[in-house]
């Protein structure tokens, strides 16, 4: 005889049973899930390999960050370029002092004029000069006067703001002076190296005593040694136009140069006013205390005595004047010397039988 359940017997197990089930249920679940991660879906990609970090990181993250970079400023517009130089320049002195008394030393000369280049040239660098001047010197044997001449002139053209060159025509031989002809020689040397455009012929004894009396040319051929003291500082005669002179290209070509046939001393300079006058040109002139010079003292030169023929040939001029000049030039280049403060030009002139 079975004994008699006791009650709730029967709804313990059913719990019991749906407990297990339940269990059950979640195991497989589980068991689904971590065999579906592991296999993956078919055709999934792999994740990319992690990189490893830069061998600098460190230094990388220890460093400052740059400031925030500043606005730059625009850049500055470059100088306009240099105007013509004023007229009359704003360095001139004036008045000089001119003595002879003390010796001239050529290298101490070159260091107190610094901007002078190679050959004796010099142009201002901040402003254009109005003219290029070439100023050509006729020479033999007077070293110690192109001493003094090239002391007190160098500074002087500088502070006239002039783009200048010296040339130094040296003639060679023993045969009678020929100024005139070395300056034609001058003329024609300088343009193959520059395009002058004045050109001031200047004896080598000559020094001006005031800046204000420019070594340049004008609309009329210039006389620049107008008060010498050799006269007593006046002009020896009104036709007079020896010492110091400046004629623009244009007006030595019109008058075909100076004469190449006045060998010794005298008279080319009167035969070159009388072409000026007969080529309808004027002589323009400093006044007497601007055009005041000194010359060097000396005895005459051996070779350059008076030229006894000099009255004729200028009685002459007109009739001689185109057929004697720069179309009959001729010489012969033996040397070109460069020197700190000018260009020396040695030539073999001829002879006057030649």
């Amino acid at each position: 005889m079975k004994e008699p359940s006791l009650p709730g017997t029967s709804l313990q197990r059913a719990c019991r049973l749906l407990v297990a089930f339940c269990a059950l249920h979640l195991s497989a679940t589980l068991l689904y899930y971590l065999a579906g991660s592991a296999l993956g879906p078919p055709g999934s990609p792999e994740p990319p390999p992690r990189r490893p970090p830069p061998a600098n990181l460190s230094l990388l993250l220890s460093r400052p960050s740059p400031p925030a970079a500043r606005a730059r400023p625009p850049p500055a517009e470059p100088p306009p370029p240099p105007g013509p130089c004023p007229e009359p320049s704003p360095l001139l002195v004036g008045a000089l002092r001119v003595e002879f008394s003390q010796p001239v030393n050529l290298e101490e000369v070159a260091r107190m004029n610094p901007m002078v280049k190679a050959g004796g040239r010099f142009a201002p660098k901040d402003c254009i000069a109005l003219q290029k001047v070439a100023i050509i010197i006729p020479f033999r044997n007077r070293e110690e006067h192109l001493k003094y001449w090239l002391y007190y002139l160098h500074p002087i053209l500088q502070r006239q703001q002039l783009d200048y060159g010296i040339y130094v025509i040296n003639q060679d031989g023993e045969e009678e002076f020929n100024r005139a002809k070395l300056l034609n020689i001058g003329f024609a040397e300088a343009l193959k190296e520059y395009d002058y455009d004045c050109f001031v012929f200047s004896d080598v004894d000559l020094i001006p005593m005031d800046d204000r009396n420019t070594y340049k040319c004008y609309s009329q051929p210039r006389h620049l040694s107008v008060s010498m003291d050799k006269f007593g500082f006046r002009l020896p005669y009104n036709q007079y136009f020896g010492g110091v002179s400046a004629l623009s290209k244009e007006q030595f070509t019109k008058i075909n140069g100076f004469p190449n046939n006045y060998w010794g001393w005298g008279g080319e300079d009167d035969d070159i006013y009388n072409r000026l006058v007969f080529k309808g040109m004027g002589i323009s002139r400093p006044d007497a205390v601007i055009g005041k010079c000194r010359m060097i003292r000396h005895s005459r030169d051996r070779k350059n005595e008076p030229n006894p023929e000099r009255f004729d040939r200028i009685a002459h001029t007109r009739e001689t004047m185109n057929s004697d000049g720069l179309n009959t030039l001729s010489y012969k280049v033996l040397r070109t010397d460069k020197y700190p403060l000018y260009t020396k030009i040695t030539v073999d002139i001829g002879s006057p039988n030649s």
